[in-house]
C-alpha cells in the first residue's frame, strides 16, 4: 500500500490522532530542514515522523554519531518506520521526550522536528507537549514544526524567544512551518 494510502486509511479511521490525509510533501521536507545545522546537531528528536517522509532526509543529513530518536504514537506507522529504519530509535509518547532523551544519556536536544497535528490536541495534551519541548531543548537549539493553519502561532511566540513562520503551498495541504529557538 502506498505511503498516500496508509495516511488516508488512519486519517480516516482516526482523524484526531493522524492530522493529514497525505504525506508530508519532499517540498515541505527541504524547507524544513534548511534551517538546521547537521554539524552541531548531535541530539535530534522527531516527532511524529508518520510513515518517514522527513526520517529519510535526517538519516542522510545527519552526523554519523548524532543520537536520533523518533517519536510515533500510531502503531501502523511504527511497524512501518521499523521496517524501513531498522536502526532506528522508536518510541511512543510525545509526553515523554525528556525521558527518551535520558534513556540515550543525554540531557538535551540540540533539534526537534515535529509533524504533530497540535491543532487537534486538546489543550492540556499541546501545553504538555510543549513543556516537554521546551525542557529538553538544548540553549539555542530549534523547534521546527508544521500546522496547516496559524492557529498555533501566538502560543509559540509565548514560549519561544524567537518564531519565524515560512508558508509553503507546495503540500496537501499547504502549511505553515514554524521555526522556533529557546
Amino acid at each position: 500500500m502506498t505511503d498516500f494510502m496508509v495516511f488516508l486509511k488512519r486519517f480516516i479511521e482516526e482523524p484526531g490522532r493522524v492530522g493529514s490525509i497525505a504525506p508530508s510533501s519532499r517540498f515541505l521536507c527541504q524547507r524544513m530542514l534548511k534551517k538546521v545545522n547537521w554539524s552541531k546537531a548531535g541530539v535530534i528528536v522527531e516527532l511524529g515522523p508518520g510513515t518517514g517522509a522527513f526520517t529519510k532526509a535526517i538519516i542522510r543529513k545527519k552526523r554519523p554519531d548524532s543520537v536520533y530518536i523518533l517519536v510515533e504514537r500510531d502503531p501502523q506507522f511504527r511497524a512501518m518506520l521499523r521496517d524501513r529504519f531498522p536502526e532506528a530509535v522508536i518510541r511512543e509518547e510525545a509526553v515523554n521526550i525528556g525521558q527518551y532523551v535520558n534513556e540515550m544519556g543525554v540531557d538535551h536536544a540540540d533539534v526537534i522536528i515535529s509533524g504533530l497535528p497540535f491543532a487537534n490536541f486538546p489543550e492540556e495534551l499541546r501545553a504538555t507537549i510543549l513543556n516537554e519541548v521546551q525542557t529538553v531543548l538544548a540553549p539555542g537549539g530549534l523547534f521546527i514544526t508544521f500546522q496547516y493553519s496559524l492557529q498555533l502561532q501566538s502560543e509559540l511566540e509565548a514560549r519561544f524567544s524567537q518564531v519565524d513562520v515560512e508558508f509553503t503551498p507546495l503540500n496537501i495541504p499547504p502549511a505553515f512551518i514554524y521555526t522556533c529557538r529557546n
